[in-house]
């Protein structure tokens, strides 16, 4: 498959799908995350593919959204209206999704490989769900699947302070299932995929991880777009401005919402800008 912005390649019955901007850390735009869905629908209908594996070029898994410029919260996400129109969630794609995630991996870069089943992560890699601090709220279903892997009390404190942590803390809270030196997350995760194409009957993996997805006995379609319309909502608020410029300018923050008269009681019509990352 031919793509701009990421790499899929397919070898052993591995699919390997490369983040390709390394010279920005692998920030996340519109084309991208468009081709992360064709990447997975590609996957998922290829029946020589058994696992796939996740991972980003050079030093970083992926910064987070491209912020561009400034001047508002992911500037340089872009469009992606001439990208691939096929989109599979890595939690919808009938075969295991690894996250190799080897380097960084901040705001989308962290809650997209949450999509996936497994995740090894660099053990000095530098996560963060850092939304809060850019004046908007994470998405991609983070508020359901975060919980359940690290637990209610672990899943608010690092979403709602979006604080630094390692790739060994990540183990320690659930987030990651295996921490490495980062030359080995890669090579550990085509293992743990290889293991799989080799050994074990398609339709029984198929099976299982559609039992462990049912399991969290919540529609995640559903829940993405609700967090992408409070995603919007953030986004298009003078606080998402400023979390964005304070951000690049290296300053301290001066918040202006209000809870008291700014917070609907509803979720309000989202635009899909964000829906599915």
């Amino acid at each position: 498959m031919a793509y701009e912005q990421i790499i899929y390649e397919v070898q052993d019955g591995v699919a390997i799908v490369t983040l390709n901007r390394p010279e920005k850390l692998n920030a996340m735009t519109a084309r991208m995350g468009a081709e992360l869905g064709d990447a997975m629908a590609e996957a998922d209908g290829d029946d020589e593919v058994r696992a796939v594996v996740v991972t980003g070029a050079g030093r970083a898994f992926c910064a987070g959204a491209d912020l561009g410029s400034g001047g508002r919260f992911g500037a340089g996400w872009g469009d992606a209206d001439d990208a691939p129109k096929r989109q599979l969630a890595p939690m919808d794609v009938r075969k295991p999704v690894i996250a190799a995630i080897n380097g960084p991996a901040i705001g989308v870069g962290l809650t997209w490989p949450l999509q996936a089943d497994i995740r090894y992560a660099a053990e000095d890699a530098k996560l963060s769900f850092a939304f809060v601090r850019r004046g908007v709220v994470p998405e991609l279903a983070s508020h359901v699947i975060l919980p359940r892997l690290a637990g209610m009390a672990k899943a608010a404190e690092l979403l709602m302070s979006g604080r630094m942590f390692s790739g060994v803390e990540a183990v320690e809270y659930g987030v990651a299932t295996r921490a490495l030196p980062a030359d080995r997350v890669l090579p550990a995760a085509r293992e743990l995929a290889a293991d799989i194409a080799a050994n074990t009957a398609p339709l029984s993996v198929a099976i299982s991880k559609r039992l462990l997805w049912e399991g969290v006995g919540v529609d995640l379609a559903a829940f993405r777009r609700r967090e992408g319309a409070w995603l919007d909502f953030t986004a298009a608020a003078q606080d998402s401005k400023e979390g964005t410029a304070a951000f690049l300018e290296k300053r301290p923050r001066r918040w202006q919402g209000r809870i008291s008269t700014e917070l609907p009681d509803e979720v309000p019509a989202g635009t899909g800008r964000w829906t599915e990352g």
